[in-house]
C-alpha cells in the first residue's frame, strides 16, 4: 500500500498529526506549503525526513509529527465525502465476516473508503476486494486515491448501482459488505456473488432501525441463517500512574503533631501575656511606692517610657527566642538520662532513599461515542454439506452392486441419516 521506506521522499503520503483533533493528510510535493496555526512548513524540509520525527515550524509556532499511513491513521485523518465506518465498527465487520489473507470481499458503498483501507490490509496481496459506487463523483475520488495508495492490483473499483444492476462476480466471494440506504434490495445480488461451495457471510451497515427490520426479512426470505444485529458504542479509559495514597494512620499522626504544635503555641501566647502583666504590674507597684516615698509621682522624658515600654517589634523578638528556649529545653535530654542512648544508631554505609510507591488507575471518560448504525450479520450455508454427495453416491452404488431387487416404494422407505442430512441441508437453505 504506502511507502515502506525509512524516510519521507517526495510524492509519499504522509499523516501531519498536530493534535488528537487536527490530523492532516498531505502528498509531500516540493514548492508547496502547509499552513496552519501551528506555524508555516514547507514540504521541501519534509524529503529526508525519518517517520515519526518531529518537525518544527519556520516561524517558531508550533510543530507536529510526521507519521507513516495506516488504515487506522487514514480513518481519522481521510476526508469525509460521506459518514464512514471507524475503528471500532471495521474491526467487529472484518472478524465477524471471518477475513483473513487471500480472502475474496465485496463492498457495495465505497463512500470516502475507510472500510475499503482495512480490508485491503487485511486480505494482503493474495486477496481481492470488489467495491461498488453508485455516485459517479465519489467513484472517481476514490479510485484515484486507491491508485495513489498503490491499491490497484487488491480494490476494483466500479461505479454501479448495485440495488439495480446487481454485482459483476457471481459463486466467488467469501463474504459481502453493504452500506447501502437500502441493502434489502441487494441481498438476492449478493447471494448470487457468494460461493456456494462453503459457508459465507454478509453484513449490512444501517443507521436505522426500520432498515435493519427490512434487511432482516429479506435474509429469511433468501435463506440465511444465523441473523443477528449488534450495536457498537465506544468508552475510551485513560490509564495513568499515580503517586500511591497516604496511609490514614501516617495522616492521622500528622493531624496530630500539628494540633500539638498549636497547643504549644496557644500555652506560649498565654505565658507570655501573663508575663508581660507580671511586669506591668511590678512596674506599676515600684511607681507607687515610690510616689509614697518622695509625696509625688516621678515623671520622666519621653525617652525613659519608651525604654521602659518596649515597642511591638521588641516584643514579638521577645517571644521569638521565649518560644525557641521551650523548644530547645523540650529536646534537651532529661537529667540523669544516658545521650548514647537515646542517640539513634547511624549505619556507617549510606542507604539510599526507596522510590516512591505508585499505582496505575484508570479514568473513563464521561461521555460515551454515540451510536453510529446497527451491524446485521448473516450466514448462508452451502447448497449440500461438505462430503456428503460422495458418501451418498458410494452408499447407492453398493446397495446396486449387492442386491438387484428393486427398491420399495417410496412410501415405505425408510429414512437413512444420510438422506436426512441431505434434506436437512436442502431445507436449511
Amino acid at each position: 500500500m504506502w511507502s515502506t521506506a525509512r524516510e519521507a521522499a517526495a510524492g509519499d503520503v504522509v499523516i501531519a498529526w498536530m493534535t488528537r483533533d487536527i490530523i492532516q493528510p498531505l502528498v509531500i510535493t516540493p514548492g508547496k506549503e502547509l499552513n496552519s496555526k501551528y506555524g508555516v512548513y514547507r514540504h521541501s524540509d519534509l524529503v529526508g525526513v525519518p517517520y515519526g520525527s518531529k518537525v518544527r515550524s519556520r516561524n517558531g509556532k508550533g510543530f507536529f509529527h510526521l507519521l507513516r499511513p495506516t488504515p487506522e491513521l487514514w480513518t481519522l485523518a481521510l476526508p469525509h465525502r460521506t459518514q464512514i465506518l471507524y475503528l471500532a465498527d471495521i474491526a467487529f465487520v472484518v472478524s465477524w465476516l471471518n477475513l483473513r489473507p487471500g480472502s475474496k470481499v465485496i463492498e457495495a458503498g465505497t463512500g470516502s473508503g475507510s472500510f475499503s483501507h482495512s480490508v485491503a490490509r487485511t486480505i494482503g496481496p493474495t486477496g481481492h476486494l470488489w467495491s461498488y459506487e453508485f455516485h459517479e463523483a465519489r467513484a472517481t475520488k476514490a479510485r484515484e486515491e486507491f491508485t495513489r495508495h498503490g491499491m490497484d492490483d487488491i480494490v476494483m473499483l466500479t461505479h454501479r448501482n448495485v440495488c439495480k444492476e446487481g454485482f459483476t462476480v457471481t459463486d466467488t466471494v467469501d463474504a459481502v459488505f453493504l452500506d447501502l440506504p437500502a441493502p434489502w434490495d441487494a441481498v438476492e445480488h449478493a447471494k448470487k456473488a457468494l460461493r456456494k461451495d462453503r459457508s459465507t457471510r454478509i453484513c449490512c451497515f444501517s443507521p436505522c432501525m426500520e432498515q435493519v427490520l427490512r434487511t432482516v426479512s429479506a435474509l429469511n426470505d433468501a435463506g440465511f441463517t444465523e441473523i443477528t444485529m449488534y450495536e457498537t458504542l465506544l468508552r475510551p479509559h485513560q490509564v495513568e500512574s499515580v503517586p500511591a495514597l497516604t496511609p490514614i494512620s501516617v495522616v492521622s499522626d500528622r493531624l496530630k503533631q500539628s494540633e500539638a504544635r498549636r497547643e504549644e503555641k496557644r500555652l506560649r501566647q498565654i505565658a507570655n501575656a501573663r508575663a508581660g502583666a507580671e511586669r506591668r504590674a511590678k512596674r506599676k507597684a515600684e511607681e507607687e511606692a515610690a510616689k509614697d516615698k518622695d509625696g509625688k509621682r516621678i515623671k520622666s522624658d519621653d525617652s525613659e517610657a519608651d525604654a521602659e515600654v518596649p515597642p511591638p517589634e521588641v516584643q514579638a523578638q521577645d517571644e521569638r527566642e521565649a518560644a525557641e528556649a521551650m523548644d530547645t529545653d523540650s529536646l534537651a535530654p532529661a537529667a540523669g538520662q544516658d545521650t548514647e542512648q537515646t542517640t539513634p544508631a547511624v549505619d556507617d554505609e549510606t542507604t539510599e532513599a526507596p522510590e516512591p510507591q505508585k499505582i496505575t488507575l484508570s479514568k473513563t471518560f464521561p461521555e460515551v461515542r454515540g451510536h453510529t448504525s446497527y451491524l446485521t450479520f448473516a450466514v448462508l450455508l452451502p447448497a449440500t454439506a461438505p462430503g456428503v454427495s460422495e458418501v451418498a453416491a458410494a452408499s447407492t452404488s453398493a446397495t446396486v452392486s449387492t442386491d438387484s431387487t428393486p427398491p420399495p416404494p417410496p412410501a415405505t422407505t425408510e429414512a437413512s441419516p444420510i438422506n436426512s442430512l441431505i434434506v436437512r441441508a436442502a431445507h436449511t437453505v
